[in-house]
């Protein structure tokens, strides 16, 4: 595994640890992950109080919610460098690089830094385990972004939740510059709650006393209820983009052109839940101007057109089109089949998809799976993931042509094989198999 490991001083306990290289450190931090999720805030107040609570040296933008989270998140990100700010952005999952995830002005974590940092965390997160408080792999990773960004003198942090909200990790922060809660829809209920009202006191579970929230303008009535109450209960002025004020100028398979309240904006992804998205981020991004930040218009649209994310319904290559979403929940679904729907009606469209056995695949697939002409079921090379033939079965009740073929690369192959110029293939269901496809597709 690289490089052997060297010996280093770790100044808080004066005790010798070993240096890890990059990884050594991937390795650690994935070693974490046999614990589990398990919300809560008591292990990541006592892991950052033991680095010196880093966190409290930050301003945080942060950012809960079902779909969406990680595109707007990215907008914001944009939009704040665009005005000067020098800007940490904190995101999952990753596609590609384990390093995605820690950014800083849209450059990631290096190797390097990343394997230093864990370094000088693994030896904590060791003694507090012996002291019966055990961090999860997430925790690990959250403290770590906390500490890089404050020695690098972040002016602001785009802070993007893991999971649920109230007992995320990320919910050790003080009472953030804005709150933001995008689309809530049914996901990880086993751990949330199995009702949108359950669910979306989850995420509100991000607002601070005294605060300011931006909430996603289209939300469920029950979301928007709970939104409203809990805003109500941490005294939170609420701030909700009007549909109204949003104005499709162009739009095609690369992005949108809208006005927000008279300022054009290209919003480089595709579909209009990608528009509404980008309503929250210009909302958030005035909030922020009108309290003392110095963002203007021109900042905002210069910052949301520069944005990029992997495996968000990504265009991959014109011929054949391909696209690749890692979607995974009936938000997404809706998403998915809207873009089919308004951009590739009348394409023969050809999908490899592949899912992960907690995710509700059956809904997913009753939404997508009809406007497929081939459903090419594989295996992410994750445990979790869901057995090919399990997901082909059940894609069989909604697209009549169905196929097994396990490993990702040779379903990709064999999408590719039957797919001429003028069809569209479709790498959708898991960001695992986005990730394992994403380097080859970008060499084919």
């Amino acid at each position: 595994m690289g490089k052997a490991a060297r010996p280093i001083l770790c100044n808080s306990h004066k005790t010798e640890v070993f240096r890890l290289n990059y990884d050594e450190a991937i390795a650690y931090i994935h070693s974490l992950e046999k614990f589990g999720i398990n919300p809560g805030l008591e292990r990541i107040s006592a892991l950052c109080d033991s680095l010196g609570n880093p966190q409290d040296s930050l301003q945080f933008i942060h950012v809960a919610g079902t779909n969406g989270k990680g595109s707007t998140s990215t907008m914001l990100s944009e939009v704040m460098q665009a005005a000067g700010y020098k800007t940490g952005l904190f995101t999952s999952p990753y596609v590609v690089d384990f390093c995605e995830r820690i950014q800083i002005d849209g450059k990631m974590i290096s190797h390097d830094e990343l394997a230093e940092i864990v370094s000088e965390t693994a030896p904590i997160i060791t003694r507090l385990a012996a002291n019966g408080v055990q961090p999860t792999e997430f925790e690990a990773v959250t403290a770590a972004a906390f500490l890089y960004f404050a020695r690098k003198s972040c002016k602001i942090v785009v802070l993007e939740v893991g999971l649920g909200g109230r007992f995320d990790a990320t919910n050790i922060i003080k009472t953030p510059l804005v709150s933001v809660i995008t689309s809530i829809s049914m996901d990880h209920m086993a751990v949330l709650g199995d009702t949108i009202e359950k669910i979306a006191m989850e995420k509100c579970g991000i607002m601070k006393q005294n605060g300011i929230t931006v909430s996603y303008p289209e939300q469920s009535v029950e979301a928007l209820a709970v939104i409203i109450e809990t805003a109500k209960q941490w005294n939170n002025q609420l701030f909700i983009p009007s549909v109204k004020d949003i104005r499709i100028i162009d739009e095609g398979l690369y992005g949108t052109k809208a006005a927000f309240d008279g300022l054009e904006v290209f919003v480089p992804f595709m579909g209009e839940h990608m528009v509404l998205n980008a309503s929250v981020a210009v909302e958030t991004a005035r909030l922020l101007a009108q309290n003392g930040l110095a963002v203007s218009e021109e900042n905002i649209a210069d910052g949301i057109a520069a944005a990029k994310m992997p495996a968000r319904m990504e265009i991959i290559k014109e011929t054949p089109l391909i696209i690749l979403d890692g979607g995974h929940n009936e938000g997404c679904a809706k998403a998915l089949a809207a873009c089919i729907t308004k951009h590739l009606k009348g394409r023969r469209i050809n999908a490899v998809c592949g899912m992960m056995s907690d995710k509700d695949y059956d809904t997913y697939l009753k939404i997508t799976a009809p406007l497929f002409k081939t459903f090419i079921a594989a295996k992410p090379a994750i445990s979790r993931a869901l057995d090919a033939k399990t997901l082909s079965e059940t894609a069989k009740k909604y697209c009549k042509n169905c196929m097994v073929i396990e490993n990702p690369q040779e379903a990709l192959q064999k999408a590719l094989d039957l797919s001429g110029k003028g069809d569209v293939i479709i790498i959708c269901g898991s960001f695992y198999l986005a990730g394992e496809l994403r380097k080859q597709l970008l060499d084919f």
